[in-house]
Parts: structure tokens; C-alpha cells; sequence
């Protein structure tokens, strides 16, 4: 048998220790990819955008039962059902999200299937950061909920190993005290005069040259004509021309929409502005054009991108708000003010950007127009026994018969039930007639219904 060298033992075990392959970074930016319906329908971004951006595509089971077109759902299934992962939230997650837009007031335009689609990505981000630590428990807060586990788990093994090195040498603390007793007692003057003598030197001397270079500039000017051109040279007016035309051209190249710039357009006139290439690897994202769901996803600080695949930094979208009483709604069909039932209700613009911060922009110089609010009301007309009223009413030429003035009034409720029909009319039916026919001016889609008996009110003859 031969003796091992420990020599050789060192030699052996010494590469093992070092790293032999630098870390590459992941090829992909997203890991886990949550898709809603929408890019689904459209195909935008297309599959094989996709699977090139993302390691994992995840989605609901119900969200392919919604695909009702066949030739959609047939693209679907074969196309892109083969790489997707189908799977359901854990109810804790839907309850944490549920509870998260009750307190945004998105909870009453987020059907389920959109919360379930958060509640899975936030279900994602847990799994894969090991816990909630960069998101958001309420809406109001500020920060994020605590800092990285490989941060916390750093400062106790520092702290750990300062208590265990303080264990071991207490005399080491002494030391250090002893010294810094001496130093309060003999404070040490700072060495000043080089530097500063040096600085003075240098300030004195930097006019006096600036002064000698100007000098020079100015022996060197001349007014002949066959003197040499100096230094500060004139550009020609054929120079400054051709640049001014070439910088015209671009501009009216920008404002052009060519097939090169479409998407750029397209990108900015959808709200989701603006958009940042993802430049760090994301381990859960939500790919989605739903509005309200980009809200909620940003204020619980989830990662969002857009069909484009560059990460979502703030989202602008309208709400209506409450003049009177000041209350934002998300429902953009209502036409009362859910908490004082006044017809008050303004659209206007709001933003949220990453750090959850949500912000209603309003007209700085707004005025309410109070003109129609004030008028009399004209005196209902009692019905008879046998069903004949007795006259028209509302009076003159019946303009006030059906004044509509709250949201749970018989004629508003009617109306808004004739509209939900009207929406759901089917063209190949039997019965339907063009507005050509039946004088129906409305343009195809019903309007919205009048409330009160408007700004002119005061104005007819009656």
C-alpha cells in the first residue's frame, strides 16, 4: 500500500471548493406567466412570444371554457392548451385578494374568474420568493411587507457571530473603550496647512491663466478679411439650412403612423402607460388588459406586464366620482351615485403607479353647472276605477309624464331593463325591424337614460 502525500489531498480537494462554472443568467425573463382571456381571444402575443418569454404559462380551467368562438377555441387547444398548466387557487389566496379589491372598490367589476386569476399569481409569488414579503397586505400601506429571507438570515449570522467573538475576548471591548476615552481627552488636530496651501496655490493661479489665454484670443483678432478665421467660427447658412430640413422631415416622420411605428401607436393609446422593458428576471407576472385587474394587481405590488410583454409601471383608467358626496365608483354604466343616490356623478382620470399610490386627477378650475336643477315639478294626474286616466297630465304636451329623478323608480328600472334587451337583440330574429323602419335614431346602441327633465327646463313655454 502506498502512503498518501497530504499534499495530494490538498491538490484533490481544492477545486472541488471552487466554483468551476459562472452562474449564466436565466434565458428567459418571466418564470411563471399568468395569461387572462383576453390575449388568449386575440392571440396577442402570439404563442410562440410566449413560450419565448416565459418558462411556465399558467391559467384557470374556466378561462378555456369561456372561448366560445369555435375557430378560437380551436386555435387554443391546439396551439397553446399543450403548454399551459391548468390550475385552481387555494381559498385563502381568493379570500386575501377578494378582501384586498372590497377595500380598492374594484370588487364590484371583477367577476370571479378575474379574481381567481389574481389570487393564482399571487399564489405563484409566494411559492416562488418563499413568502409575501415584497407585496402588500392593505391598500393604504406604504412600504412592502418586510425585506428578502437571505437578507434577515445575513444580519442574524453577522449578529450571531459578533455576540460569539464579544464571548470570547472580553478584554476586547475594554481596549476599544480605553481608546476611545483617549481620544476625547487628546483630540488630535487635523493636518490642514499642505492641503490647504496647496488648494490656496492652485486657486490663485487659475484666474491668472484664464487671464492669459484670454489675452492671447484677443492679440490674435483681426478685422482684414485675408486674417485667418479664429477659433468661434460662424456656421454657413447652407449648413444650418440642410439641418433644419432634415430635422423637419423627422419631425413629420414621427407624426406620421407608418407600418413601422403602428404598435408604438397602438401601445399609447391603450391607458397602461407607461411601460418599462423587463430589465431583472421576474419569478410570477400577470398578463392581462383588464383595467381593474391591473389596478389590484399593482397595488398588491404583483408583477404586471403587457401584451407587449414590458412590465407595467402605472395604469390611467376613468372612474366616475361622486360630486356631492365624493365617492369613486368603477361601474361606468351608473348613472347614480351608489352612496347618496344623486345623479352627480363625473368621469374622471386615475392613476396607480408601481408603489400602490392611487391618484384621482381633477379640472383645477371645475364648476358645477347648476343650470336645470330648479323647477316645479308638474302635478300627477290620478287614474280611474276602470283603468282611463282622466287627462294626459304632466303638463303641457305631457313633458313632465315620466321624470325620472331616482335610481329605484319604476320608469328608470323599465328603462334600463328595455336597454339590457335591446343589447341582447339578435339580428337573424323574425321580429327585428332596422331603425329605418321603426324611426329609431339612436344610433344602433341605446343612449343613456335622461335624468330630470334637463338644463332647458326653464327655458320652454309651457
Amino acid at each position: 500500500m502506498e502512503a498518501i502525500n497530504p499534499q495530494q489531498t490538498v491538490d484533490v480537494t481544492q477545486p472541488v471548493n471552487a466554483p468551476t462554472e459562472t452562474e449564466t443568467p436565466p434565458s428567459k425573463p418571466i418564470h411563471s406567466l399568468v395569461v387572462d382571456t383576453g390575449p388568449l381571444i386575440k392571440n396577442d402575443p402570439s404563442v410562440s412570444t410566449l413560450l419565448a418569454q416565459a418558462h411556465e404559462l399558467y391559467t384557470l380551467p374556466s378561462v378555456i371554457s369561456e372561448i366560445r368562438d369555435a375557430a378560437t377555441k380551436a386555435r387554443v387547444e391546439t396551439t397553446l392548451l399543450p403548454f399551459l398548466k391548468l390550475r385552481n387557487p387555494k381559498p385563502e389566496s381568493v379570500k386575501f385578494v377578494t378582501d384586498f379589491a372590497r377595500r380598492t372598490g374594484d370588487l364590484e367589476v371583477l367577476s370571479r374568474p378575474d379574481l381567481h386569476l389574481i389570487a393564482l399569481t399571487y399564489e405563484l409569488e409566494c411559492e416562488r420568493n418563499g413568502g409575501d414579503w415584497r407585496l402588500r397586505k392593505t391598500p393604504a400601506q406604504k412600504g412592502v411587507n418586510g425585506k428578502a429571507p437571505t437578507q434577515e438570515t445575513e444580519k442574524q449570522s453577522d449578529a450571531a457571530d459578533q455576540k460569539e467573538v464579544n464571548a470570547e475576548d472580553p478584554k476586547l471591548e475594554q481596549v476599544a473603550s480605553d481608546q476611545d476615552g483617549t481620544e476625547e481627552q487628546n483630540p488630535t488636530e487635523p493636518d490642514i496647512p499642505e492641503d490647504s496651501s496647496k488648494v490656496e496655490h492652485e486657486a490663485q493661479e487659475q484666474p491668472t491663466f484664464q487671464q492669459e489665454t484670454v489675452t492671447q484670443a484677443l492679440d490674435t483678432l483681426s478685422l482684414e478679411p485675408s486674417a485667418l478665421p479664429t477659433t468661434y467660427t460662424v456656421p454657413d447658412d447652407a449648413a444650418t439650412a440642410e439641418t433644419k430640413a432634415h430635422e423637419e422631415e423627422a419631425d413629420d416622420d414621427e407624426g406620421w403612423i407608418t407600418p413601422a411605428n403602428l404598435k408604438k401607436h397602438q401601445a399609447k393609446d391603450q391607458l397602461s402607460a407607461p411601460e418599462q422593458p423587463i430589465q431583472k428576471f421576474l419569478q410570477a407576472a400577470l398578463l392581462t388588459s383588464d383595467y381593474a385587474m391591473q389596478n389590484v394587481t399593482l397595488r398588491i405590488n404583483l408583477n404586471l406586464v403587457s401584451p407587449n410583454m414590458a412590465r407595467i409601471t402605472r395604469v390611467k383608467t376613468w372612474v366616475l366620482r361622486c360630486h356631492g358626496c365624493f365617492q369613486i365608483t368603477r361601474d361606468m354604466s351608473k348613472q347614480f351615485c351608489p352612496r347618496c343616490g344623486q345623479p352627480t356623478l363625473t368621469r374622471v382620470s386615475c392613476t396607480t403607479d408601481a408603489g400602490g399610490n392611487f391618484a384621482v386627477h381633477l379640472k383645477k378650475n371645475f364648476q358645477w353647472n347648476n343650470r336645470g336643477n330648479v323647477y316645479s315639478v308638474p302635478k300627477p294626474v290620478h287614474g280611474t276605477a276602470n283603468g282611463k286616466a282622466r287627462g294626459p297630465g304632466g303638463g303641457k304636451n305631457g313633458w313632465g309624464r315620466e321624470l325620472i329623478l331616482a335610481e329605484d323608480q319604476k320608469e328608470y328600472v323599465k328603462k334600463a331593463t328595455d336597454q339590457r334587451k335591446t343589447r341582447q337583440r339578435d339580428l337573424m330574429d323574425e321580429d327585428y325591424l332596422p331603425g329605418i323602419l321603426t324611426g329609431d335614431r339612436s344610433g344602433g346602441a341605446p343612449g343613456r337614460i335622461r335624468v330630470g327633465a334637463g338644463r332647458t327646463v326653464n327655458s320652454k313655454k309651457r
